[in-house]
């Protein structure tokens, strides 16, 4: 099943090589690998993403089902947060990534994809999703969910933010990365 899962792969990797989006990628990689049954997790803030992302795949036959972060979720100060919130002083509620991944297991999805999940709830997700999985697109507030922007700056506008001269000059409430 491994070999066949990595064929698959690299099938799709050069059938589609610098001319299929990650999305086709992922048509492809799944039709190849005969899942009839995606799972899509994705974050609040990308619902309007993921709506068209399931829709997409639905369109190239498969069954969806998909699962919003906040399914099964409490307030923060179950777990003791309480001023450490990106709004203080107001009512928020935690993500949820383990509810996530038990609720595609449930639902015996064949092949899970992330989309928007936090640092961290990804990690859980992965860890408790059954069906094999790969991330759609991660979570980067800043670069429009474009990670590797701040990576491909780093030897230029973000030098000094990740290389100061003076380690102590690392802050990580600089306005500049927050929303």
């Amino acid at each position: 099943a491994n070999k066949d899962f990595y064929v698959n792969s690299c099938l799709v990797e050069s059938e589609g090589y610098c001319q299929w989006p990650r999305v086709r990628e992922i048509v492809e990689f799944a039709k190849k690998n005969g899942y009839h049954k995606l799972g899509v997790a994705f974050c609040t803030g990308l619902r309007n993403e993921g709506r068209i992302a399931c829709d997409i795949f639905r369109r190239h036959g498969f069954e969806v089902v998909s699962v919003i972060c906040k399914a099964g979720s409490m307030p923060k100060e179950t777990v003791g947060i309480t001023e450490e919130k990106v709004r203080p002083g107001t009512y928020e509620v935690m993500c949820n990534p383990v509810a996530q991944a038990m609720l595609l297991n449930e639902q015996k999805t064949e092949f899970n994809l992330m989309l928007g999940l936090c640092v961290g709830h990804d990690t859980l997700f992965i860890k408790y999703s059954q069906a094999p999985m790969t991330a759609l697109a991660v979570k980067d507030r800043v670069t429009g969910h474009n990670p590797l922007a701040a990576i491909y700056l780093a030897q230029g506008y973000y030098n000094k933010k990740f290389y100061p001269a003076d380690p102590a000059e690392l802050n990580p409430h600089d306005t500049e990365y927050n929303c």
